[in-house]
């Protein structure tokens, strides 16, 4: 679908501040507002630059192509587009595209986004604004306008929740809106209820929950979602774009089983990564997948068999390991999956909910993972691996030992040390 923002020539500034324009990605026609219009009719007088028209034609998921039409007394001899990508990030990062034209007095200019270095999620807004100059050094910087880079292939219905446990009634920060288009009102209901709970249960495990609004595109198929994507893999099923607070999922009717396990993982993604969003430090790819995998509920069989089989047979992968991106292969990537399951259930069922947030805090801030581990928990990765193992081994009691245990040789040492001088102190005095 093909969608412009039109912006006429008026010789009258009121009827520049009345013109109509259209915001890219919503068909309603709304009113300009009339700052902006006073403002663009008052560079063109100062610029001697005229905008004709302007619009933005999205090809959904390859392409956005911007274009200009504009004129001065003399030529014009550069047109550029600025725009800014609305994502979660640490400073405000402003790109620029070069448009191509032929220098006159009246050009017809275009830029062509190549949304495959992009990966624009769907539903993602981005603020875009033109500047062109002529040949004698006149400038004209256009009204910041925004477009939606939605996926118009299909009809798309929503329902929104707000106040998912972040303020109450009302509040923002929790928002979540799911859109679909195949299946009825009470399939997406079922959906979003789900996404009720497993956040309920993650606040309730890690006490994080959303601070931003959060979009759910529920795709008919995974291969629905895969054409929604520019480099999809074939066995891709959701994916979250931390960064956008958005979801996309392919989840048919008949398997919402499925769909609603996968929805809660991705949606965990999300809000831990909103709750540690920081330009210092992230999670180890064990701790990030295993909340997630947490939070969907009990362990799959498939997976508890796995893990109970490695164990057995000594061939769990190191927790060293799994802070890295997990294996390509699927029997390894399923056994790490696994294995963050029960790391994350062991810390959380010996230490409780305090602790994580508190380690979830301390990456955030960007301690290393041995140090975070250590302030937190008073053991290291290798003193996880150890203790973790040791409980599938049926040697750990239920309790965790003290934390003091956790420090190793070295206490241990030291103890000895200090007993030994005060046996020699305590002999030296007796002859005396």
């Amino acid at each position: 679908m093909i969608r412009r923002t039109a912006l006429a020539v008026l010789t009258l500034p009121l009827l520049l501040v009345l013109a109509p324009c259209v915001v890219a990605g919503h068909d309603a026609v709304l009113p300009c507002d009339a700052d902006s219009g006073v403002a663009l009719a008052a560079q063109q007088a100062a610029s001697g630059i005229t905008v004709i028209d302007s619009g933005v034609e999205i090809r959904f998921p390859e392409e956005a192509r911007f274009t200009l039409e504009a004129q001065s007394a003399t030529d014009i001899v550069d047109v550029r587009l600025r725009y800014s990508v609305d994502r979660m990030r640490h400073i405000e990062v402003v790109s620029e595209g070069w448009a191509g034209f032929e220098p006159a007095d009246t050009v017809e200019a275009s830029w062509v986004w190549d949304m495959r270095k992009a990966s624009l999620p769907p539903g993602a807004g981005v603020t875009y604004w033109w500047l062109v100059e002529d040949a004698v050094g006149n400038k004209l910087e256009t009204p910041p306008e925004t477009m939606r880079f939605d996926d118009d292939r299909y009809q798309w219905q929503s329902i929104t929740a707000s106040g998912f446990l972040a303020g109450g009634e009302g509040s923002q920060g929790g928002e979540v809106t799911l859109y679909w288009y195949q299946g009825s009102e009470s399939f997406a209901r079922e959906l979003l209820d789900e996404c009720e709970t497993g956040l309920a249960r993650l606040t309730e495990d890690i006490g994080t929950y959303p601070d931003r609004p959060i979009q759910i595109y529920v795709y008919a198929s995974p291969r629905d979602l895969q054409g929604a994507m520019v480099f999809p893999h074939e066995w891709t099923g959701g994916v979250a774009f931390t960064e956008f607070s958005t979801i996309a999922i392919g989840i048919a009717p008949a398997q919402r089983d499925w769909g609603k396990r996968a929805l809660v993982h991705e949606l965990t993604h999300l809000v831990v990564h909103q709750a540690t969003f920081s330009p210092y430090g992230q999670l180890p790819t064990w701790l990030d997948e295993g909340l997630a995998t947490y939070n969907e509920g009990a362990l799959l069989p498939e997976l508890r068999s796995r893990l109970e089989r490695a164990a057995d047979e000594d061939r769990l992968i190191s927790v060293r390991s799994l802070c890295s991106p997990f294996s390509a292969e699927s029997e390894k990537a399923r056994l790490s999956y696994a294995q963050s399951y029960s790391l994350v259930a062991y810390l959380l069922d010996n230490y409780g909910q305090d602790r994580m947030l508190e380690l979830l805090t301390v990456l955030k801030e960007g301690s290393t993972y041995d140090d975070a581990l250590i302030g937190v928990y008073g053991f290291d990765i290798e003193g996880l691996d150890a203790r973790w193992r040791a409980t599938l081994s049926g040697l750990e009691p239920a309790n965790s030992p003290p934390v003091w245990l956790s420090y190793g040789p070295a206490l241990l040492f030291a103890a000895l040390a200090m007993v030994v001088a005060l046996v020699g102190v305590l002999a030296f005095r007796r002859r005396r």
